[in-house]
């Protein structure tokens, strides 16, 4: 049954969405990223992959969530049974919350790291540290999984409480607070490195597009970034969307989420960037951009070690209000499917999460190397864990997008977006064909053996599949339009 709960505010949509999409992919993965990919033309495709592919996947999947008014499993059986279309629809439900389930389970690891740095950076330990000290420091805490275990578990029980106190008191309330002081900490740390670091590079890095810089992998990465960062695929914003006000604009909030969310990037971006250039580090770095090269800038500059504290714990939000959009869909599933309380229903799905969280602990240690992961599958359990989650998002994106684009009616379609039939028409077409075929081409890249020419020539025929297998699928239900 369905639990009919609505945000308090028409807003508060938007800071859940913007609150799933802000975490460590704009903080620390798109600042790598476009670091190693030369910076404005990586940023370049990005923008243009968010409009064409994010927002109406973005609108697609609010849009599933607030027809249904159930949690992403559940809604997808009632979808399919009142469009009278196959229940093979359904796995839209069942891979979003597997892959929220397995995403927790190794993004509460990572942001961990984020609460040793914070009492790194509080404490003024690393004030003055060279680059040997901070690298060794870094490998260090990986090396642990004592610490890492014990801040993975610090990390997801917060995550838990909010989630378990409810979508009001708990979700909503800690959203209010959260995301505003998140937004006022990032430009307090932009203004400390125009103030102390080299803003004009930063600028010009960010914002130079030379499309000669960015390779073929560069693109993939840049479109495969804008699908993630907005938390596609994932049942996070199906089970917000849920909760949305039946009278507030889909098209709006979408386009307000992808504003944000990219702002936040490219703020990020500028203020990291600022810091890195003006201590004459490597803008480079790749995955070690944040732990290892931001805390040496930090270390070299005035009052770094206070307003390096700040930023870890800008960090640690922008995390938890991920999380727990992580934690909501297979919460609200175990809710309306079982009975359970919420806090029942949170503390099942938080304990099995942490424990197999526990691989990726071991995958930096104990495990890193010459383990019956390796000996099975040739990587760690946390790069299994990681590919099967970027096999899943993807798919799930994809098949969202058809089913959105297929299976509902116009007139359903139009009602709930409240839009003009030109931008309907518009967004028909992109979450119809440009969407999917994006979507595809980031699928593909996740399988290590596809590569080559074999990407477009396998990628053409994943995309006639899927539509000859949504078109089967929808036969005789006098839909497919």
């Amino acid at each position: 049954m369905s639990t009919h709960n609505v945000w308090t505010h028409k807003g508060t949509f938007l800071l859940a969405a913007v609150g799933s999409a802000v975490g460590l992919g704009n903080l620390w993965r798109f600042p790598y990223l476009a670091g190693e990919n030369g910076g404005g033309a990586f940023i370049l495709i990005y923008a243009l992959t968010i409009f064409a592919v994010g927002i109406p996947i973005l609108i697609a999947e609010t849009m599933l969530g607030r027809a249904s008014r159930r949690s992403p499993i559940m809604g997808m059986q009632f979808l399919t049974r009142t469009h009278k279309t196959s229940r093979a629809w359904v796995s839209i439900g069942w891979m979003g919350a597997a892959a929220a389930f397995l995403i927790l389970s190794f993004y509460s690891v990572i942001a961990g790291w984020a609460l040793h740095y914070t009492w790194l950076m509080l404490t003024g330990t690393l004030v003055g540290a060279d680059a040997a000290t901070i690298a060794s420091g870094f490998d260090a805490l990986l090396a642990s999984p004592g610490l890492l275990t014990l801040y993975h578990t610090l990390f997801i029980i917060a995550s838990g409480v909010i989630v378990g106190m409810g979508i009001h008191k708990g979700i909503e309330s800690g959203l209010r607070i959260m995301m505003p002081a998140l937004f006022v900490i990032l430009l307090v740390v932009l203004a400390y490195g125009i103030a102390n670091g080299d803003f004009a590079a930063a600028a010009s890095f960010l914002f130079t597009f030379n499309l000669g810089d960015l390779s073929l992998e560069g693109w993939l990465e840049a479109m495969g970034q804008s699908f993630f960062t907005l938390s596609l695929g994932m049942g996070a914003i199906m089970a917000y969307g849920a909760y949305m006000a039946s009278d507030a604009s889909l098209s709006r909030t979408a386009f307000a989420v992808a504003f944000v969310d990219t702002a936040v990037a490219m703020v990020a971006g500028l203020a990291i960037f600022s810091l890195v250039f003006g201590a004459g580090l490597d803008a480079a770095a790749g995955p070690g951009l944040m732990f290892v090269t931001l805390p040496l800038a930090f270390a070299e500059m005035p009052f770094g070690g206070l307003i390096g504290g700040v930023f870890f714990i800008l960090v640690l939000g922008a995390a938890i209000s991920s999380s727990i959009s992580l934690i909501e869909p297979v919460a609200a599933f175990l809710v309306e499917r079982f009975d359970l309380t919420r806090p029942q229903a949170v503390f099942a799905m938080v304990v099995a999460s942490w424990a197999l969280g526990l691989l990726t602990v071991v995958s930096f240690n104990l495990w890193a190397e010459a383990s019956l992961f390796h000996t099975l599958f040739g990587r760690s359990a946390f790069d299994l864990i990681e590919l099967l989650t970027n096999i899943l998002m993807p798919l799930g994106g994809l098949l969202i997008a058809l089913f959105a684009g297929w299976a509902l009616t116009q007139s359903e379609v139009m009602k709930e977006m409240r839009t003009s039939e030109a931008w309907f028409q518009v967004w028909r077409f992109l979450v119809r064909f440009v969407a999917p075929a994006a979507v595809a081409f980031v699928f593909l890249r996740t399988i290590p053996l596809v590569e080559g020419y074999l990407l477009p020539a396998i990628g053409a025929l994943i995309i006639v599949g899927a539509f000859a297998a949504g078109r089967t699928m929808l036969a005789g239900s006098g839909q497919a339009q």
